[in-house]
Formats: C-alpha cells, sequence, structure tokens
C-alpha cells in the first residue's frame, strides 16, 4: 500500500471513530447512569429521608431528627453479623441518649418476628421496619450490617460496611458528636 492509502484509511477510521462516539454521547440533561436510577448516598451529601413504621407500631420520619447526630444501621434477624453487633449499639443507645440517636432498620422482616428477637437481646432503641425494602435500595444496601453515620444537619460523615465493634462505633461515632 502506498503512503497515500495509509493516510487515507487513517483518515476514515478517525472518521468513523468520532462519529460513533458523537452518536453514542449522553444527551444533555440525562446522567451517565442513567435517568431511572436513584443515586446511593454518599459521604458528605444529605441523606435521603424516609418515613418507615417501628416495630412498636409507630410513625418514624428521619428528617425529624435534624439537630442530633444519627447511627443509622441496616440489619436483619437471620443475620449473624448483625446479631453480634447489635448489643454493642444496644450499650451506645444506652451510653449516649438524648445525645446520638441509634436507629436499627430491620430489613424485610415482620414485626412479630423483630419483636420478638428484640427482646431476646434487650434491644430498646428505634427499629424501623423496612418490609418491602424501599429504604434498603433507597440507601443502595448491599451487605447487611451497613451502618451510617449522619451529623446533625442531616449529612453523611461515615459509611461502615460490615459489623461494627465497640472499637470502631467510638472512632466512627467521633465523625458525627464529640
Amino acid at each position: 500500500m502506498t503512503r497515500t492509502r495509509w493516510n487515507l484509511l487513517i483518515a476514515l477510521c478517525l472518521t468513523i471513530g468520532l462519529a460513533w462516539i458523537w452518536i453514542n454521547r449522553v444527551p444533555s440533561g440525562a446522567t451517565a447512569t442513567g435517568t431511572n436510577l436513584p443515586s446511593a448516598p454518599a459521604v458528605g451529601y444529605p441523606a435521603p429521608d424516609f418515613t418507615l413504621t417501628t416495630v412498636t407500631g409507630e410513625t418514624f420520619t428521619l428528617s425529624a431528627l435534624r439537630g442530633r447526630p444519627v447511627v443509622l444501621n441496616f440489619w436483619a434477624t437471620w443475620c449473624p453479623p448483625c446479631r453480634a453487633e447489635l448489643p454493642e449499639l444496644q450499650a451506645a443507645s444506652g451510653r449516649l441518649a438524648g445525645r446520638v440517636q441509634i436507629v436499627g432498620v430491620d430489613q424485610g422482616e415482620s414485626a412479630s418476628q423483630v419483636q420478638a428477637f428484640a427482646g431476646s437481646l434487650g434491644l430498646n432503641f428505634t427499629m424501623p421496619l423496612d418490609t418491602a425494602t424501599t429504604v434498603s435500595r433507597l440507601y443502595g444496601v448491599r451487605s447487611l450490617p451497613t451502618t451510617f453515620f449522619i451529623d446533625r444537619s442531616g449529612v453523611i460523615r461515615q459509611m461502615q460496611i460490615g459489623p461494627v465493634t465497640e472499637a470502631t462505633l467510638t472512632q466512627l461515632l467521633r465523625t458525627v458528636y464529640p
């Protein structure tokens, strides 16, 4: 092949490549992740608000806790790591009562099941029931337990995937409570 043909072939490939990029670009006003997918909450951004019914039948709304730091934990009774961390969350709830709100969102279970389990462990912190797992999906929870540390203004300051121990809980609480 001659040099001129190589140059024409390169120019043709470049033109086709640029046309392909132009045709497949993301339209203006749309997000790269798609228009129908909610973005997962992230550290440094506001925690999405939600309303659920608690294990005791009361209505719980996250935004009602503004002005107080929140430890938002997603768990289930069938989850062994959750079972391991719940006594530590209960101890923190008692120790920090009135200063930090511990909230344990149960994922996909009935009130009677959660009530029996909570009673056996002596748990008495707020436990909203995410029976349809809509809040878990809103928060992008893919693994249990998952814990969000939310400051007084409702901004997520830390996120822990997996169980919290006394040491990690103490360390992560410092991000939302002095």
